[in-house]
């Protein structure tokens, strides 16, 4: 599938918002779609669409996958966010879209890539450790009894 990848809007993270169950089925992870990081981090919020779409809702239409990141002060390319819609898994969707996370965040001096799921995100383990990362878990990542899967990949 052809697709194309553009810089976030807030309109799409809305977009992405009312139909959320296709992206992240029973996980309701809402209360990180932060507007504020499309906001101030454009560059680095990314949404893929069908080559042919348009920007058109609708069957096929709309965004297939976004990824919500930004670079931090010590030049780490963070990764939010990333999703494929139901329809787009297994196309290599997710990786097209590191690629071009990955691409904005050179662009804006990054050295390196992180990211960070719950311990039982299997999917995404295996996800990251096919791209190239470290995976490690870090005790008390998010707070006291608040183990994360922490990931991290240099940029050469």
């Amino acid at each position: 599938m052809a697709v194309r990848i553009t810089p976030a809007t807030v309109t799409d993270i809305r977009q992405v918002l009312s139909d959320h169950a296709r992206y992240w089925g029973e996980r309701d992870l809402r209360h990180l779609h932060l507007l504020a990081l499309v906001q101030e981090f454009g560059e680095t919020c990314l949404v893929a669409r069908a080559a042919d779409d348009g920007g058109h809702e609708g069957e096929g239409g709309g965004v297939l996958g976004y990824l919500i990141g930004f670079v931090t002060p010590d030049r780490t390319g963070y990764v939010h966010l990333v999703a494929t819609r139901d329809d787009a898994r297994g196309t290599g969707l997710g990786r097209e879209l590191y690629a071009a996370f990955t691409e904005a965040a050179r662009r804006q001096g990054a050295v390196r890539l992180k990211a960070i799921t719950s311990t039982g995100n299997t999917g995404s383990v295996a996800f990251h450790r096919s791209l190239g990362f470290e995976v490690r878990t870090e005790e008390d990542y998010n707070g006291p009894g608040e183990t994360r899967v922490v990931f991290r990949r240099a940029l050469s």
